[in-house]
């Protein structure tokens, strides 16, 4: 059960991203031309920069859940360090109940949003409901628990292996 989980989570955060670069990526894509239409052409395109925001906001919440999974959640490394074991398996369960915590906060409060939003259209692009940019929390936190827990289960903390 624990091996399928960990392939599971290894999925869906290689998936969330390859979306998450992918948003990056139109983002920049979105802002070089929203500079060369307005600063080159003296044509600015509107849509270019609420698209830029949206891609933003999806690019942070579906690259949480690979820091999530690599450890690097909230620490306190020096204390981690110089604990023992034990210690130290009871400080990765507070911080994965913490975390765990934050995101159903968000997946909850990011639903309520999401739904709100669904009356609310985008300034620059008014076919596109905000329901899209909002859902990005809810999203990006169900991918983060998998994250959360996969860390529990196979701690990987490469934050504390690369920190000086």
């Amino acid at each position: 059960m624990r091996e399928k989980f960990l392939r599971l989570e290894h999925w869906t955060s290689r998936v969330a991203l390859v979306i998450a670069c992918a948003m990056m990526l139109v983002a920049a894509s979105l802002g070089m031309m929203q500079i060369i239409t307005r600063f080159v052409l003296e044509i600015p395109v509107e849509w270019t920069e609420v698209l830029t925001r949206f891609s933003l906001i999806w690019m942070v919440f579906l690259a949480i859940p690979m820091a999530f999974r690599q450890g690097a959640m909230v620490c306190v490394d020096v204390l981690y360090r110089w604990s023992p074991p034990r210690i130290r398996r009871l400080l990765d369960w507070v911080v994965c109940l913490a975390a765990t915590s934050l995101m159903c906060i968000i997946i909850w409060w990011g639903w309520d949003y999401a739904l709100r939003g669904r009356v609310q259209t985008m300034a620059g692009l008014e076919s596109l409901s905000m329901f899209w940019a909002y859902l990005a929390m809810p999203v990006g936190g169900v991918f983060s628990l998998l994250g959360i827990f996969a860390n529990l289960l196979d701690p990987q903390r490469l934050e504390l292996e690369t920190a000086i």
